[in-house]
This record gives structure tokens, sequence and C-alpha cells, in this order.
């Protein structure tokens, strides 16, 4: 998940998915080969831990961390690297050619992608029992590859909808819309107020279309993946594309969605020019920050009939298996992570959700992430442990704005066709 998107989305999946496999291919009898070096001095096991950098609060909390676990765990030592996610890739990719994986690696999907090509432990090998038990098991299942899990979420979130309280009392609507077509008639009011007001902000720029779509469409009971394969032009996927261009040709978003990324459209929301649009947890902070006068507050993603559906993303700890038997070492680290009062400072740290049951419990005495955290069990993924995702996203990011001027059924045929070109 990357910094701008909350941690994964906003970065290209096809070169994170494609070099993992590529790369892990090259470099699995390398690996396998690396149980001369026992990773270890005096008694005691070394592990490297490399991690990508959410913000400034990121690298503090990991040398905390490590410190407090090297003092309980004298015979364990860890070496912490920080990259940022500009970096983070090339850095990994050379070190895995050069057969110097990390011991635990923190990535987006991209990370769980190595299980594919045997270099990983199992999600159940490198926590315990107790652990494995307390993480929502939405998360866990979103990063599967042929139904085994080999990554754990790290940091998470979904997406709620985000509402302006000032221009909801002064169209007259009473409460947040639950279905699509509260939805357009409440976008509808607003717009109508005038003074540059929208009433729902979509942004289907080049920066996430495919998230905005992913909310609209997985609420309609769409899936862009079945049997390996892209499944984007499906009937689901057209009810809910057929629903955002009537918002669009019914004049209640901004001007121009193909055109429009995220990151300025929520600014104008902070603004208070837009009546309603998905968000993140991280905006709460950015609110607070840019305008702390704005009346705002969050509602669940609106769905056809109302019932619950959203978005989710995370990132994931995976565990190299180099042949080393650190196995029981790397567990008990990620289990000193996972510890309530570790794992609740680094979301709140990194301004995302807990994937854990306690730590939601924790966090669920914050009122702003009420929504998200309620969101959790129903939280529906990208595909993105299937190398075709890349091309499909990026499909997405150029092509579906075209809903604004084409076809419905024209767009989603130009997707699927840009999707089974990878496969």
């Amino acid at each position: 998940m990357s910094q701008a998107d909350g941690p994964a989305e906003t970065e290209d999946m096809l070169r994170r998915v494609i070099n993992a496999v590529a790369v892990a291919t090259v470099a699995a009898l390398g690996l396998a080969g690396c149980g001369s070096d026992s990773g270890s001095s005096g008694g005691s096991t070394d592990l490297e831990l490399l991690v990508p950098i959410y913000g400034d609060k990121t690298k503090p909390y990991w040398e905390d961390l490590v410190g407090a676990f090297e003092k309980k765990n004298s015979d364990i030592k860890v070496k912490l690297e920080t990259q940022s996610w500009d970096d983070i890739y090339t850095v990994l990719d050379t070190k895995i050619q050069n057969n110097k994986a990390p011991d635990i690696l923190e990535l987006d999907a991209a990370g769980p992608a190595y299980g594919a090509d045997d270099l990983l432990y199992k999600a159940d090998q490198i926590v315990s029992k107790e652990t494995l038990a307390d993480i929502e098991p939405s998360f866990v299942d979103s990063a599967k590859i042929k139904g085994v899990a080999y990554g754990l979420p790290s940091v998470a979130s979904t997406r709620a909808l985000f509402y302006n309280k000032d221009l909801f009392a002064k169209a007259g609507i009473a409460a947040p819309p639950k279905t699509w077509d509260e939805l357009l008639a409440d976008a509808k009011k607003i717009s109508t107020l005038g003074g540059g007001v929208y009433g729902y902000g979509m942004p289907l720029g080049s920066e996430e279309a495919q998230a905005e779509t992913s909310i609209f469409a997985y609420g309609a009971g769409a899936s862009w993946e079945s049997g390996g394969k892209m499944t984007i032009d499906t009937p689901e996927a057209k009810t809910a594309l057929t629903f955002m261009k009537k918002m669009i040709d019914e004049h209640v978003t901004q001007p121009d969605p193909g055109a429009t990324d995220r990151t300025p459209l929520l600014d104008v929301f902070i603004q208070g020019k837009i009546g309603m649009i998905q968000g993140l947890p991280p905006i709460v902070g950015q609110i607070n920050t840019k305008n702390p006068n704005l009346k705002w507050d969050i509602a669940p993603s609106p769905t056809p009939d109302g019932s619950p559906s959203t978005l989710g993303v995370a990132d994931y700890f995976v565990g190299f298996d180099k042949g080393q038997d650190k196995q029981a070492a790397i567990a008990k680290f990620l289990d000193f992570f996972y510890q309530k009062d570790n794992y609740v400072k680094f979301n709140d740290n990194e301004g995302f959700i807990p994937a854990t049951k306690s730590g939601a419990e924790a966090a669920a005495a914050k009122p702003e992430l009420k929504t998200f955290l309620g969101s959790l069990p129903d939280a529906k993924f990208y595909p993105a442990t299937n190398p075709a995702w890349g091309s499909t996203s990026g499909a997405f990011k150029s092509l579906v704005g075209q809903i604004q001027s084409k076809p419905v059924d024209e767009v989603l045929k130009q997707i699927q066709a840009k999707a089974d070109e990878t496969g």
C-alpha cells in the first residue's frame, strides 16, 4: 500500500507481481541452496527485516520495536532496513537475485506472490496459532495463492462514504444514503445548491479509477477474477458501470470524472465543495489538518439494496524460507509485533485500521474508525496476486472514465481485452 493510497493500490501492480514471480523463478534454486549459512552467530539467530516507509513515524516505530524485542529475546538479533515505496521493489529484486532475500518482508500483494515459487513459509508457520486466530480472516484470504495463505496483513484499510453534514442540512437530507437510488437522489439535491458544489465526487482518472469502479462493482456482486482468469465484462459489472454513467449523465458529479484524480478531488471535498466521496481512514487526519472546521461524518458505502460491501486493501508480512531454520525466530518476532499494544501503536502511527480482532476492539474507541472497522468482515479485495491484475488495473485507469462519453458495453469489452492480453 503506497503512502499516497493507504498502502498498495496506486502503484503499478503489474510491475510488482510480474517482477515478484519472474525474479522468484530465477532465484528459487539459489535460495534453496543457502542452507549452509546458518544465519546465526554465537548461539544467536540473526533476522533481516525489510519494511516500507509510510511516513515520518515509520522508522522510529520499528527502531523502538526492534529494541524492545531484542531486550526480551537476547538470542535473536534483528537487522532493520527501511525503504521508500519508490525503491523497495528494486531493492528487493536485487536482494533475491543475489540470494540475500530478507527473512521478514513487509510489502503489498507482491510479497505473498513469491509463494507461487515456494520461496516463502506459509502464513500459519510464521505466527502462533493464537496470533493467527486474532487476525481478521478476510484479510488473510485476500492474498491466498491456490488456496494457500503466505501473507499476514500488516496494515489494512477499507473504503467508506465521507459526507459533508452542512451540505446535507442545506439540501434537507436527514441521513446518509444506504442504496444507490438514495445516493443518486441525495447527490441531485446537493448539486442543485449551486455555488460550485457537487453532489458526489467520482474520481475516474489515472490515479485510482480501479478503486472507484471496484467499490460500485463489488457492491453489485461483481468479481474481477474467476478460476484464475480476469472476469471484467460481466452482467454485474455492467450494472455497476451503468449506474455510474447515470450519475455522470445526470450531472451530480464533478465535471469530467474521467480526467479527475482521487487526491485533488479529496482536497475539494475537504474544502467543503463536495457532498459525498469515498475515502480511506487517513483522510480523517487530512481533514483535521487542512480544514478542522469542516463538519463531516462517515457512513458505509451505498450498494444497490443497502447490503454491506466495500473495497478492502492491505499490505502483508511474509517470511522467506532460506533453508536456515529461522521459522521459530520469525514467528517469535511477528507474534511480538502483533501484540495488542505494539500493533495498535503501529496503525495509529500510519493512520490505518488494525487487521486483528483485538486491535479492532482497541480502535473502536475512536468514533471516526467505527464505520471502517464494521466493514472489515465484508471487505472484498483486488485479485492482486494474479499476474494479469496489473494490466487489468492499468486498463481501468486508462479506459473506465470513457463511460462518460461511450456505451458501457464498449468500455467493458476494451478493459476485458486488455486483461486477456496478459492471461
